[in-house]
C-alpha cells in the first residue's frame, strides 16, 4: 500500500501544536481516508483517536515505571499455552478491576515459578491504564526500605505513600520470616488500608502458614484476618512459567 506525503506546512503545524507523533500514522490514515472516501469529520476522529491511544499507552508506561512494575508483564504478553492453571472465570473478573472499586484484596498463591508475579503485575498495569496509583514491592525489599526510612526520618512519609496508594502489590509475601519491627509495619499497612484501598499479595505459602512467619502472633493474626477476609484468592498450579521466558538459542 502506498502512503500519502505530508506537506511541510502540515508537519510544522503539528509540531507547533505538539502533535508531531501523529506523523507516525498519518500517511497510512490519509491513504485509508482516500480509499474509503471518508468524511472529514470521520477522518479527524480516526487520527485523534490514534493520538489518544498513543498518549494513554505512554501515560500507562510512565505510571508503571513509577510503580516499579515490569512493563513486560502485561496481560497481552501472557503465554496462553502455558500449563499453569487457575480459575479463569475469577481471573476474568479480576481483570475488570471491580475488586479495586470495592476496596477488596487479591491473594495469588501457588508454587515457585508458576507466574504469580506476572499475574499480579498484569493487574497492576491494567490499573495504571485506568489512571490509578500503583506501587509494586517485593515484600522483603519493602521491609528493608522501611527500616532505612527510620534512620533518615522519612518513615512517616513512606508509610503515608503505602497507605494512600490505590493498589499496593506485595510480591513474595511471607517468603521470609518477619521480625517484630517488620510485623508491626505489615500490621500498620494492612489495618490502615483495610476496606479503604486494595492490596494484592503473591505468596508460595498458604495464608494459614503466614502466622508462623511473623514475630508477633497477635499483630500477625489481626493483619492476616483483615487481609484475607476482604480478599479474592487465586490459586495457580502447574509447570514453571519461567521456562516460557527463557531465551532460545537462535538458529545459525
Amino acid at each position: 500500500m502506498t502512503t500519502e506525503s505530508v506537506s511541510k506546512d502540515l508537519k510544522a503545524a503539528l509540531r507547533r501544536l505538539r502533535l508531531s507523533p501523529m506523523l507516525d500514522t498519518l500517511p497510512e490514515r490519509l491513504v485509508l481516508a482516500r480509499q474509503n472516501k471518508m468524511a472529514h469529520q470521520d477522518f479527524l476522529e480516526l487520527v485523534f483517536s490514534d493520538e489518544i491511544s498513543r498518549r494513554d499507552r505512554t501515560s500507562a508506561d510512565l505510571k508503571a515505571k513509577a510503580a516499579k512494575l515490569d512493563v513486560s508483564m502485561r496481560l497481552e504478553a501472557w503465554d496462553d499455552t502455558t500449563q499453569a492453571s487457575f480459575d479463569q472465570q475469577l481471573w476474568g473478573d479480576l481483570t475488570t478491576l471491580r475488586f479495586l472499586d470495592d476496596f477488596n484484596n487479591v491473594i495469588i498463591m501457588g508454587p515457585v515459578g508458576v507466574g504469580k508475579t506476572f499475574l499480579a503485575s498484569a493487574l497492576g498495569y491494567i490499573a495504571c491504564r485506568r489512571r490509578c496509583s500503583v506501587l509494586f514491592w517485593r515484600t522483603d525489599q519493602l521491609m528493608k526500605r522501611l527500616k532505612a526510612t527510620r534512620l533518615d526520618q522519612s518513615y512517616e512519609a513512606e508509610m503515608r505513600k503505602l497507605i494512600r496508594v490505590d493498589l499496593l502489590i506485595l510480591d513474595d509475601f511471607a517468603l521470609h520470616a518477619l521480625d517484630a519491627i517488620e510485623t508491626q509495619d505489615v500490621y500498620e499497612i494492612v489495618v490502615e488500608r483495610h476496606l479503604k484501598a486494595s492490596t494484592i499479595t503473591t505468596s508460595n505459602r498458604d495464608p494459614s502458614e503466614w502466622l508462623a512467619q511473623m514475630a508477633d502472633p497477635l499483630l500477625a493474626q489481626s493483619a492476616i484476618d483483615r487481609l484475607q477476609s476482604a480478599a479474592y484468592e487465586l490459586v495457580v498450579e502447574g509447570e514453571s512459567y519461567r521456562k516460557r521466558q527463557k531465551p532460545m538459542r537462535r538458529a545459525s
